[in-house]
C-alpha cells in the first residue's frame, strides 16, 4: 500500500472513529463509516483496492476500532464511579 494511503487511512480513522452507539449498533455504524471512508479514498484518488491490500475488509477494521472505543469508554465510565 502506498504511504499517502496508509497516511490517508490513519487520518480518517482518527478521525472518525469514535464510539458514539451503543455496543449493539457497532455493525450498523462500522458499515456506514466503510462506505464513508471509501468515498472520501476515491475523492483523494487512493483506490479502495490499495487499501484493502494492506488492511483487509475495512468495515471490519473500523468495526474493530469501534468496538475498542466502547471498551475504553466502558472502563473510563466505571473508573469515574466512587469506590464503595
Amino acid at each position: 500500500m502506498s504511504e499517502h494511503a496508509i497516511e490517508f487511512l490513519q487520518e480518517w480513522i482518527g478521525e472518525k472513529v469514535h464510539c458514539h452507539s451503543s455496543p449493539d449498533r457497532i455493525e450498523k455504524q462500522a458499515e456506514t463509516l466503510a462506505r464513508e471512508c471509501a468515498a472520501k479514498a476515491a475523492e483523494a484518488g487512493i483506490p479502495l483496492e490499495d487499501i484493502q491490500e494492506e488492511v483487509g475488509d475495512i468495515k471490519e477494521l473500523i468495526a474493530s476500532r469501534l468496538e475498542e472505543a466502547a471498551e475504553a469508554d466502558e472502563e473510563e465510565k466505571n473508573s469515574d464511579k466512587p469506590a464503595e
